[in-house]
């Protein structure tokens, strides 16, 4: 009886460390090999996540290894053509956002892996951050009403003076469009999950820092078929005042016909509802790795549905409805008007 699943990874970078360390904590996993171009970035990895293996060809790693699933952890144009080749081999696949360049080249990889009979999820950890699955909750038992208004300001303070990103991530200097495609889908896709869909866009983005290429301002309203709207008002340039700057990036206000619900940058909670003082409210949220243990949250949920059978989330016919909004962000920053989906 096969007791683990087996699972292999491409790509060794920054963040890539966050999912490796989470995948030891999953029992029922087993990371048999990674494959990365760089031998001794690979080896910063695979001695302390315990993970026996290298390869330098991808392809060559899933027809060796025969894994159950994937880990694509490279960048965005490399997708297509690994996420075909997995598919092509009944290899299941967890795609790191973004997804693609483009739309069109998302929408190529959603239409090709559902032709296939494997499973396709996108790393969309956001929304598994432990707040936003408690506020779901809140929301979903009525406590603050129908929704009215939900209104997240960022400013993660990682991006200004000359020196922007070099340290951390180095290619956001040349995004073309980077504060709305690389992090400002995270909330697109957040909003959808506490508001539901969306009906259209309007959008202001600017960039603050000349040493970068593309937008780091941005203020975005969306509003949804409920009737409710979302603001993110963000940019990359200025600072946090809370100390760890990358926890809940930013603070978060969400008011219903009931009361409100707030989030605060170290992570707690709180409900006022009408006519009542504001109460803390009590969950649990712990300050291991990546903002709240995200990664690990979305990583055991992929594996539980993996066996289940249930749907992802992000799979990938509803992650195309978060990047659909974010196209209409962008034409609506370009048109200077409203964008209806």
């Amino acid at each position: 009886m096969k007791t683990k699943l087996k699972g292999v990874a491409i790509g060794a970078g920054y963040f890539s460390k966050f999912q490796y360390e989470a995948w030891t904590r999953i029992p029922e996993v087993e990371i048999t090999a990674l494959c990365n171009s760089n031998l001794e970035r690979a080896k910063s990895i695979m001695n302390p996540y315990g993970v026996k293996n290298h390869y330098t060809d991808y392809k060559d790693m899933i027809l060796k290894e025969k894994p159950d699933f994937v880990d694509i952890i490279t960048p965005p144009e490399t997708h297509f053509e690994m996420c075909k080749f997995a598919a092509d081999n009944g290899v299941h696949i967890i795609c790191q956002k973004p997804l693609a360049p483009t739309i069109e080249e998302s929408q190529k990889i959603v239409d090709y892996v559902s032709k296939k009979n494997v499973r396709f999820v996108v790393h969309e950890n956001f929304r598994f951050q432990p707040w936003h699955r408690e506020i779901k909750k809140i929301i979903n038992q009525g406590d603050i009403g129908d929704l009215f208004s939900l209104n997240f300001r960022s400013r993660m303070g990682d991006g200004w003076g000359e020196e922007a990103y070099l340290s951390r991530q180095p290619y956001f200097r040349d995004y073309k469009k980077l504060l709305i495609y690389e992090t400002g889908v995270h909330f697109i896709d957040t909003f959808r999950y506490h508001a539901g869909e969306v009906k259209s866009v309007y959008s202001i983005l600017k960039r603050l820092n000349p040493v970068i290429k593309g937008e780091d301002s941005g203020l975005v309203i969306l509003n949804f078929e409920n009737n409710s709207h979302a603001i993110w008002d963000a940019n990359r340039y200025n600072e946090n005042n809370f100390k760890k700057k990358r926890y809940t990036f930013g603070e978060y206000l969400i008011d219903g016909s009931k009361g409100s619900v707030r989030l605060y940058s170290d992570g707690n909670i709180t409900v006022q509802k009408l006519g009542e003082a504001e109460k803390n409210h009590s969950y649990i949220h712990n300050d291991v790795s990546f903002a709240g243990d995200c990664c690990y949250i979305f990583q055991r949920d992929f594996i539980d549905k993996l066996i289940s059978g249930d749907s992802f989330e992000t799979n990938g016919q509803n992650y195309i409805k978060t990047l659909q909004a974010q196209e209409a962000v962008y034409k609506s920053a370009e048109i200077n008007r409203p964008v209806f989906l």
